[in-house]
């Protein structure tokens, strides 16, 4: 994702046929200028064309909004949930530095009575998860570990969705692993 574009009261942003004017614009003469000195943000929201508004500084931290996709890293797991930090939500990096649980009911969709957070989770392991109710949750296939290191350093390669071995050697782990899809695949 290139880097947010910054601008000034009067820069012209773009045409009105190409986006819809949204917060911190304004339309004049058939073109879309700035109202504030801020960041140029461009949306689409189900619309045809994507709404384009400017924010400010204070106003430009993206939040987990609930239903997103989020990376976090692992910080600690006990019996009943594992803590996390929120790095990304979807592609964009956070500024902040957000927290998040993973409750033991939250991490698969099918068993959840016989889930145990350590065969799923451990410290440092990258995840995927969606924001659900102010939790997050991966009780879906394409969402779980993603990077995970063995006790030998080693970045450990997914033999299942539940198993993950390391290249090094060939011990194997629990860990609830990610189902990425191919289009989040970087050649």
């Amino acid at each position: 994702m290139s880097p947010m574009k910054l601008c000034v009261p009067g820069d012209k942003l773009c045409s009105s046929d190409n986006c819809i004017p949204g917060p911190g614009v304004y339309l004049r003469h058939g073109y879309v200028y700035s109202s504030l000195a801020g960041y140029v943000l461009k949306k689409n929201e189900g619309e045809e064309l994507p709404v384009i508004s400017v924010v400010r500084e204070t106003e430009a931290q993206l939040l987990p909004d609930i239903g997103a996709i989020v990376t976090c890293k692992v910080t600690s797991i006990n019996p009943r949930f594992a803590k996390v930090h929120i790095l990304y939500v979807g592609s964009t990096p956070l500024k902040d530095r957000f927290r998040g649980t993973i409750r033991k009911e939250d991490v698969r969709a099918t068993e959840k009575d016989k889930v145990e957070t350590y065969k799923s989770f451990r410290p440092g392991d990258i995840v995927l998860a969606k924001v659900s109710n102010y939790l997050l949750t991966t009780a879906e296939n394409e969402l779980g570990v993603v990077v995970a290191h063995s006790g030998a350093g080693a970045q450990m390669v997914p033999i299942n969705w539940c198993e993950m071995q390391c290249p090094r050697t060939h011990s194997k782990e629990f860990r609830k692993v990610a189902r990425v899809q191919p289009e989040f695949l970087q050649a």
